[in-house]
């Protein structure tokens, strides 16, 4: 029953290997080589990224997590982005500062910090004030 035990051992442990190794076939593999996941859904290069576009991004997981190639293109290219954004804010903003400056120095309308000059309802009358 030992020599039995033992061969039967031998043998499961030889058909193993051989499955492992490689059998002998045509090229000597058992699977085929995989190619690498790369990024399929980048970030769209004709447009603005849009929240949707964030969402919709799946990096792909590699054995010890995310590929650093693939997670620092995404963030350079969300960083431009906010970059572009920021910038084109700044300018609307210094557009505005200047287009309200411009117009309570040409006497165009009233200083838009004053909201009684805006609405006739309750801006100042020519009735005395109740007391």
């Amino acid at each position: 029953m030992f020599w039995f035990l033992l061969i039967a051992m031998v043998v499961v442990v030889a058909a193993v290997t051989l499955a492992v190794v490689g059998g002998g076939g045509d090229d000597g593999a058992v699977l085929p080589d995989t190619e690498p996941e790369h990024l399929v859904d980048p970030l769209p290069e004709h447009r603005p990224v849009a929240r949707a576009d964030v969402e919709a991004l799946r990096i792909p997981v590699v054995l010890r997590g995310y590929r650093m190639a693939d997670v620092d293109d995404v963030l350079s290219r969300l960083g431009a982005e906010l970059a572009e954004r920021d910038a084109r804010i700044a300018e609307l903003r210094t557009t505005l500062e200047g287009s309200r400056k411009h117009l309570v120095a040409g006497g165009q309308g009233p200083a838009p910090q004053d909201p009684a000059a805006h609405d006739p309802a309750t801006g100042p009358s020519d009735e005395e004030p109740r007391r």
